[in-house]
């Protein structure tokens, strides 16, 4: 379970900034929200089960969510691309204090009843430290240490390290290198722990951008498995897209080789007395809207989450949906149903910064200064801000700051 994630010199990032699901100590005007939107893992810690962050064009969001695609990215995939450090790091360009220095990556999170605390700092062409810190018991204790070559095993609480350590002392391998992280060579020796780890970062969900190819055939894919393919489609006829019912269909290719697949839709059909009379058949691709073709393609991804309690997180959340539509997905995730997943995701939709919705705690802003830098703070650092507010209001008034300051758009048709 996600609890927090800093970054440092990345991007528009400057100094260090850190989102975190941690609930704090506060009480909701609506007291259902102090209970149903939060998981309490124990007396001294409850984890909030979404996030939302705002921001004006520009100012970061996206950032930060890169910043954890590249954290993931280079986890998952170091030992096998050596070329991972060139492509997904990328420092603050702004200034001249972080032009030689690395970017900074960390995220705690719980793993199988354990705190964990695992990150690493790296230039496009090195690691330059690593770390993994673990509460096991009531405190917390080094897994292991990392610096340049040199690594520190704790023997007892992280033993399948202890021949990896020895072969970053040796003449860089295709394994052990200095654009590598230990994690992922312990992993590729089955180690257990590691193991655990990088699968359980590799298995968060982040969705990017406003449109992926990708994601379009994930979702295709999905329709292959019957049991996903229901649930899919009655996931697009609550959300009230005017779908009734989807499949896939199978076709071969110009090549005869590749099996090809495209999406079909179902609308009802009604006769001239408005009575239904069959259905007609949409392709996905060419005849629905661009709301519904993104309802369909996070759909599957939804439906991961809350079933296997991973980590959802979406940029660009409210791009063509309804206010109502979001609200509902928001709700979903807030809901007693969820288990173990988490929603993070970026958005300009006011209609959600709602008391009877989010705690304060759930609203994250972020700022660009100016020297291009961004900051995160959350809604719950700003003192006095009573519990029955109007979060929205507030906000668009410029009370929380995280709004662009917008000039006069008449002057440019005047001169």
């Amino acid at each position: 379970m996600f609890i927090d994630f800093s970054v440092e010199n990345y991007r528009s990032i400057k100094d260090m900034q850190t989102l975190s699901m941690s609930a704090a100590n506060i009480i909701s005007k609506y007291k259902e929200l102090d209970t149903e939107n939060v998981f309490k893992y124990s007396s001294k810690l409850s984890i909030l089960k979404s996030k939302a962050i705002y921001g004006a064009n520009a100012s970061g969001k996206s950032n930060l969510i890169s910043a954890l695609v590249s954290f993931i990215s280079i986890i998952a995939n170091s030992v096998k691309d050596e070329k991972i450090l060139n492509s997904q790091v990328e420092s603050f360009k702004l200034s001249t204090e972080t032009e030689n220095m690395p970017s900074y990556f960390q995220l705690s999170f719980l793993l199988n009843e354990v705190y964990y605390r695992y990150g690493f700092e790296a230039t496009n062409k090195e690691i330059r430290s690593e770390w993994l810190f673990g509460s096991p018991g009531k405190k917390e204790v080094p897994f292991f240490t990392r610096e340049g070559a040199k690594i520190n095993v704790n023997e007892n609480q992280f033993k399948e390290g202890s021949k990896v350590s020895d072969l970053y002392s040796q003449p860089e391998n295709d394994i052990a290198r200095s654009n590598s992280l230990f994690i992922t060579a312990v992993k590729s020796f089955s180690g257990g722990i590691a193991r655990e780890i990088v699968d359980y970062l590799s298995g968060y969900i982040i969705i990017s951008g406003l449109s992926d190819f990708k994601l379009h055939k994930i979702a295709e894919d999905s329709l292959g498995d019957e049991e996903k393919r229901i649930k899919i489609a009655e996931l697009l006829r609550v959300a009230d897209v005017g779908i009734d019912d989807i499949s896939r269909i199978e076709y071969q290719s110009s090549k005869g080789v590749e099996k090809k697949f495209y999406t079909v839709t179902r609308h009802k059909k009604f006769d001239k007395d408005l009575k239904q009379a069959g259905s007609a058949n949409f392709f996905m691709l060419i005849d629905e809207s661009e709301g519904s073709k993104k309802m369909f393609e996070v759909s599957p991804l939804i439906l991961d989450a809350l079933n296997e309690k991973r980590v959802l997180v979406m940029d660009e959340f409210d791009a063509r949906f309804h206010p109502l539509l979001t609200r509902k997905i928001v709700e979903l995730f807030n809901s007693n149903t969820n288990k173990g997943s988490q929603f993070i995701f970026a958005t300009h939709d006011t209609n959600l910064l709602n008391a009877r919705l989010l705690r304060r705690d759930q609203v994250c802003f972020v700022e660009k200064d100016k020297y291009g830098a961004s900051h995160f703070y959350s809604l719950v650092d700003f003192k006095g801000v009573r519990n029955d507010a109007s979060f929205e209001k507030d906000y668009v008034s410029g009370k929380y700051g995280a709004i662009p300051f917008l000039g006069d758009f008449n002057s440019i048709i005047e001169g």
